[in-house]
């Protein structure tokens, strides 16, 4: 049983809430750390300019960006990129500047998982984003960098988190942000934090830029433009103007692998023919002589002990930062661990066209040496065609559009995988493939780097407040 001595101070600040989880909170410890040290602080509203919901309105989603906005939702903001964001029509929403997003702001979750943040930069600029993330718009009196550093901290996380309603659904609200105290840094600490949180924006930044260049690059010597969504079959929202996919099929083409007209579509067929009239080769003459495998399954006991391991899942793996669960590593079989360089496909999910299954990912330093779940088809690359080069192929439109078409289920899907070996992979001149190769592992680098220098501002801001607990 967990117990703790209040006083009626403590009601009065937490508008006299007689919530047990409230004051027994690790937020309560970390007010009591702040309020005992000597360190000026200040209490969030004096700080900012903004802390809001943004746009509340009805949505209309259209299918492209010629006609809407990208629009993120609360987990959309922790993604590394913003590549398969759904749209909202320009014309049908309401006060569109009201769900816009600025750079150097703090993002919060505010609904379901709550407390979780990001720090806005030139990719977020323009996005429209949904009311289920508090914006905070950092003033003069504060560097936004430190700012969103300390909010991302353990302690930030608990004072934001102690501040949860709610039953079923928790929430937290822009009101009750405003009174979070702030700890004030010297000058010259708080620039320096500010200045590597900038630095790691930058990074991501340039490193998106590389990765679109990069396939770019492929397309362009292929002479292969840009998917339009009538060139492919797709599960998405209903458009007037979409003509129906209407083929048919010799039975002489149809065997007993499937019988899914998706897997059968014409239009895929149109852009496999557009592939293999070049220098191509089938996904599966690309690989090693293990092809597709998987890590497989495990017993998986959540600990909390530093001998654990961490287990990254498909939603965990597409985020900026990746949290995963802590698992006992004596389940585990390490030789089943990633190897830097290995191309990853989302194996298991559902068809939205914003949702991660059937999308590539790349195995960085970040990911060397940590354990993923069995859902993931994981491939590592032969002489012929190096891993980088076959990830940008993979990831790029045509190669998403490919792998979607090998999908087979009704609630949760797979690829088929005797499908997914014919996907055809263009051969451009080996040169030009480790251009590509080598540009992409530079941007999966500049990432992790990224990632680095963020951890590192965090735990400049956590080391502070330790020496205070001293």
């Amino acid at each position: 049983m967990k117990f703790i001595k209040g006083n009626t101070a403590w009601f009065k600040a937490g508008e006299r809430r007689l919530d047990s989880s409230f004051h027994l909170s690790q937020g309560r410890v970390t007010r009591s750390v702040l309020e005992a040290s000597s360190i000026l602080k200040r209490p969030l509203r004096e700080l900012t300019s903004k802390v809001f919901y943004g746009g509340r309105s009805k949505r209309v989603y259209v299918s492209s960006e010629k006609f809407g906005v990208p629009f993120m939702g609360s987990s959309d903001m922790l993604r590394s990129n913003f590549n398969s964001l759904k749209y909202i029509s320009r014309k049908q929403t309401k006060n569109l500047d009201g769900f816009l997003l600025k750079k150097e702001w703090t993002l919060v979750s505010r609904s379901g998982t709550i407390g979780n943040t990001s720090f806005t930069n030139d990719d977020f600029e323009n996005k429209a984003a949904s009311e289920h993330m508090i914006r905070i718009v950092s003033n003069d009196e504060i560097k936004s960098g430190y700012l969103y550093s300390f909010l991302s901290s353990k302690y930030g996380y608990s004072l934001m988190t102690q501040g949860t309603f709610g039953a079923v659904i928790q929430h937290i609200e822009p009101n009750y942000l405003l009174d979070l105290p702030i700890p004030i840094l010297s000058k010259a600490k708080e620039e320096k934090i500010h200045q590597i949180i900038i630095d790691s924006s930058k990074l991501r930044v340039e490193a998106n830029k590389i990765l679109i260049q990069a396939q770019s690059v492929i397309k362009e010597e292929i002479d292969l433009k840009d998917l339009e969504t009538e060139q492919y079959d797709y599960f998405g929202s209903y458009s007037e103007n979409r003509k129906t996919s209407i083929f048919s099929k010799n039975i002489r083409e149809i065997d007993s692998l499937t019988i899914n007209a998706f897997n059968h579509s014409s239009r895929t067929k149109k852009i496999k023919k557009s592939i293999e009239k070049l220098s191509s080769l089938p996904l599966e003459e690309c690989l090693n002589n293990r092809r597709f495998f998987s890590t497989g399954s495990f017993r998986r006991l959540e600990i909390d002990s530093p001998m654990s391991i961490k287990l990254i899942n498909q939603s965990d793996i597409y985020h900026f930062k990746k949290k995963g669960k802590m698992l006992a590593r004596k389940f585990v079989n390490t030789s089943r661990l990633v190897e830097y360089g290995e191309v990853l496909i989302a194996g298991v999910g559902t068809l939205g066209e914003n949702e991660t299954f059937c999308r590539a990912f790349f195995a960085n330093e970040e990911l060397n040496g940590q354990l993923i779940s069995g859902e993931f088809i994981r491939m590592k690359t032969n002489n012929i065609v190096p891993s980088g080069y076959l990830f940008s192929w993979l990831s790029s439109d045509y190669g998403f559009r490919l792998i979607r078409s090998t999908q087979t289920g009704t609630k949760l899907c797979r690829p088929i995988q005797e499908l997914l070996k014919d996907i055809p992979v263009p051969i451009l001149e080996k040169s030009i493939m480790k251009k590509i190769d080598s540009k992409v592992k530079e941007a999966h680098t500049m990432i992790y780097q990224a990632l680095q220098k963020e951890n590192e501002a965090i735990a400049l801001v956590e080391k502070e407040i330790e020496e205070w607990e001293k």
